[in-house]
């Protein structure tokens, strides 16, 4: 890199087995190598079963690898942290508290500065003003989605890793959020990991997509995409990055 900074995120050699059932070791994670730019998005994509939480785990700091090294910022992860937070598609919303309330909860007692008017902040900027002291069960999938992102946001993390965090939600509320997080994103600069199944959803939002083998997983394919946002899903070079990306997870689109 031209400013001698080491990458952001940088994996090498990552391997990763499990004791499998009947004895031995199931290989999972098979020597994944790639390098994380800061305030890059990358997407990671694979077939089901091929490991991608489990590289998802190891990356966040929740479990450690067999083999390989995992540096941030040039030195060993720290493990969990408020420098990475996790998104994911199970939800992490506190349902005693209010939307005010669970802001509120990750900023601890070493955060100076009014933290109500900050958790307002935040919730206004996912569009939540007016839910302020509304509870959990009183919002829409969506509405807690946006919960979830302040939360993440207000902590200011120098890593987002986003396990499948819309999948739950429907078609049309699923691009509402993709939408709405790539608005904070342009606001506010962090660092992206996102793992999915969905190539269109990388297609939307991605610099650079991954894509995995089947288990035991490796990159078996590296796609850039130098578009600017928004983009559309329907053009000639969006067909053909869609194309490419499914043939090398094994499906033929139709002639």
């Amino acid at each position: 890199m031209s400013d001698n900074k080491p990458p952001k995120i940088a994996v090498s050699g990552l391997s990763k087995s499990f004791k499998a059932a009947k004895g031995g070791l199931l290989p999972v994670i098979a020597g994944v190598d790639f390098e994380v730019a800061e305030g890059e998005f990358v997407a990671i994509v694979g077939p089901s079963g091929c490991g991608k939480s489990t590289l998802m785990n190891i990356l966040a700091g929740f479990d450690q690898p067999d083999a390989g090294r995992l540096l941030i910022d040039g030195k060993p992860h720290p493990g969990p942290s408020p420098q990475g937070i996790v998104i994911s598609q199970h939800g992490s919303v506190f349902p005693w508290l209010t939307v005010q309330q669970n802001l509120m909860f990750g900023l601890g007692e070493q955060h100076g500065g009014d933290k109500v008017a900050l958790a307002d902040h935040y919730a206004a900027m996912v569009g939540l003003k007016g839910f302020e002291n509304a509870y959990p069960h009183e919002l829409s999938g969506g509405m807690l989605k946006r919960v979830e992102l302040a939360r993440a946001f207000i902590v200011k993390p120098e890593i987002l890793y986003l396990d499948e965090p819309f999948s739950a939600l429907d078609a049309l509320m699923n691009l509402r959020m993709r939408n709405e997080l790539l608005r904070i994103l342009a606001e506010e600069k962090h660092t992206v990991l996102l793992i999915t199944h969905d190539v269109d959803e990388a297609l939307y939002m991605a610099d650079r997509i991954l894509v995995l083998s089947p288990r035991p997983t490796r990159i078996q394919a590296r796609f850039e995409l130098d578009m600017p946002h928004p983009r559309r899903l329907i053009s000639p070079e969006m067909d053909a990055l869609r194309e490419s990306i499914l043939k090398e997870l094994g499906l033929e689109m139709p002639a």
